[in-house]
């Protein structure tokens, strides 16, 4: 495998990619399976999760029982091994010193990134998510459609493998038949919640998650995705017999030894590494892009982590992709005399438009569930179904009182218990200890049921980042200083998140034991707690009111791509990592033919 170190990298490159997680590793993927020479540069450490996954350590042999800390904010067996929102060697600032306009940062510092321990919901964005401000007048129009992205989620669908649903509800696209694997069947409580609903008119569908609920035929799918090249499909042939079917045994946050579900480390990265295309360097911080008098990006100059020294690489294309606000800080860090304002940023629009999902929490206890006879619902590590957003037609009507819309994920099972169910037993019965307690546990164990909302954020002037002008981080690189601030819409749809748990959880004959209050600390969660970044280097059709062209190209420097989140143009209730793979595919190719004609 061609992990070098940094003495070891070439003189120059085809293409110079600036992180290893979906975006980098798609685009890693696509471009090295057709011949183009790439060096990968990762801030993180090395990872494979085939040695290091926990697979069958029952969380009461982690350190403190697997609760999290600062550390390892989701416990010692999340596969997240560096990283979290605070991280002493690489601070971030806030620009207000009010609490309720504070924004979390989530880091995480590994080969694969966040694609090693993210919840594997992989949602197709729909025909009105690229177009937004069409539809109600606020936010961004994409300058894309789904028709154009459409053959690109199918390309990701069929090389990760997704399970789900072959069924289409309004936005809700679900793509040809036959590329979605089955899905696990409906746990209990979803079961119930989905024959609750239905006559309130809520839909319960199963999730679609990038996990693979069978092995996928890696000849079939070799011949699909590379018509005419023999390596590439023998490699991803080979690449995809390795990977078995999940034997539901272990939360997929943990990540996947079998290599089960999907993790660029696993799915993306080794046949890459494969064909020989792709040198790869960890622990190589990327500091800045390095441009000519021309104004085309040269390469990067980066810090060895491991020695603290500075070094520097050289590209034909450079690409970043090394998670959305990392990208916007890399580009404010690259400024020139020609580019005083940093790379990209010719419409002083760089850093802005910063969009997150909306969230927030709830939970009940339902009595028909009950005293259920001890039995086995892990099932495939994450949700078995989900809600869609289901009020196009009220919100549009002007019902609602906000825009856009929220999908939920909802869980009760019988799974392994966490840390501090005990404690939540006993704070439901009244009963503190004793042989009473444990006859509690039994009694309401497995009937508790709680849901997530996960909502569209509207871009708004007030949540934007910039570089600190007096912080650095360990290495000497400026930070970012955060503005945020949620708007009404966002205040309300959380609230109205709320008031849909409560009805949930009364037409399945419960209580409810956690509703949030309305304020800007009660319902909705803060900016960034659900780790859906997106936004800062925006894609649009002028320089003047974007940072990139459709292609993830930027408009200043015609080299120089951005292929993560921080091209979104908007930030809609389906989990972004699907497109920002679809998207890094279509540009991969793009690249790729812009190089055979010469215009980089």
């Amino acid at each position: 495998m061609p992990r070098i170190s940094v003495r070891e990298i070439k003189d120059n490159y085809d293409v110079i990619i600036v992180g290893s997680g979906a975006g980098g590793g798609q685009a890693a993927y696509t471009l090295a399976m057709e011949g183009v020479k790439i060096l990968m540069l990762e801030a993180g450490r090395d990872y494979d999760p085939t040695t290091e996954t926990p697979m069958f350590q029952e969380n009461f042999r982690a350190p403190l029982r697997a609760v999290g800390t600062p550390d390892k904010p989701y416990g010692f067996y999340d596969a997240g091994v560096a990283g979290g929102w605070k991280m002493a060697d690489e601070p971030y600032t806030m620009g207000e010193q009010d609490p309720t306009r504070h924004m979390m940062w989530f880091r995480t510092r590994m080969l694969g990134g966040r694609t090693n321990h993210w919840s594997r919901v992989a949602l197709r964005m729909g025909p009105y998510d690229f177009k937004p401000y069409s539809r109600d007048g606020l936010g961004f129009d994409w300058p894309v459609s789904y028709e154009e992205i459409a053959p690109y989620y199918e390309k990701v669908e069929t090389l990760i493998g997704v399970y789900g649903p072959e069924e289409e509800l309004e936005n809700t696209p679900f793509g040809n038949k036959g590329v979605l694997l089955p899905p696990p069947p409906m746990r209990l409580a979803e079961r119930l919640a989905q024959a609750r609903v239905k006559p309130l008119g809520i839909p319960v569908l199963p999730a679609r998650r990038a996990v693979l609920s069978r092995r996928l035929d890696g000849e079939a799918i070799a011949q699909k995705l590379h018509p005419g090249n023999a390596k590439a499909q023998r490699i991803l042939a080979e690449s995809i017999a390795a990977r078995a079917a999940c034997f539901w045994a272990t939360p997929c946050e943990r990540g996947c030894s079998i290599k089960a579900n999907y993790q660029s480390t696993t799915v993306h990265l080794p046949p890459a590494l494969a064909t020989g295309n792709l040198d790869l360097v960890t622990d190589a911080m990327v500091r800045s892009v390095t441009t000519n008098t021309a104004g085309r990006a040269t390469g990067v100059i980066f810090v060895d982590k491991k020695t603290g020294r500075e070094a520097s690489a050289s590209g034909r294309v450079v690409i970043l992709a090394a998670s959305s606000y990392e990208s916007v800080r890399i580009l404010f860090n690259s400024k020139t005399n020609q580019f005083a304002e940093g790379l990209g940023n010719s419409g002083g629009v760089l850093g802005r438009n910063l969009v997150n999902t909306v969230g927030t929490f709830g939970g009940g206890q339902v009595p028909m569930l009950e005293n259920m006879p001890p039995h086995n619902e892990d099932g495939a590590g994450g949700l078995h179904a989900y809600i869609p957003w289901w009020l196009y037609r009220e919100q549009a009507a002007g019902k609602l009182g906000f825009a856009r819309g929220y999908h939920i994920e909802f869980s009760g099972n019988r799974g392994m218990p966490p840390f501090g169910t005990g404690a939540g037993v006993a704070s439901f019965s009244g009963v503190p200890y004793g042989a009473k307690l444990k006859a509690a546990a039994r009694r309401y164990y497995g009937s508790f049921i709680g849901f997530s909302g996960r909502g569209e954020m509207i871009p708004n002037k007030y949540c934007f980042c910039e570089i600190d002008p007096e912080v650095k981080d360990r290495w000497g690189i400026p930070v970012l200083r955060f503005h945020w601030k949620w708007s009404e819409h966002e205040i309300r749809q959380a609230e109205h998140m709320q008031q849909t748990f409560k009805q949930i959880i009364e037409a399945m004959g419960g209580v409810v034991t956690d509703l949030r209050p309305r304020s800007a600390e009660g319902a909705i969660q803060p900016g960034g707690r659900i780790i859906h970044e997106v936004g800062g280097a925006m894609m649009g059709v002028s320089p003047k009111t974007s940072v990139l062209n459709k292609w993830g190209q930027t408009w200043d420097v015609k080299n120089l791509y951005v292929l993560d989140g921080a091209a979104f143009c908007s930030s809609p209730d389906k989990n972004p990592t699907l497109t920002i793979m679809a998207l890094a595919w279509r540009s991969a190719e793009r690249i790729m033919d812009e190089m055979k004609r010469g215009e980089i």
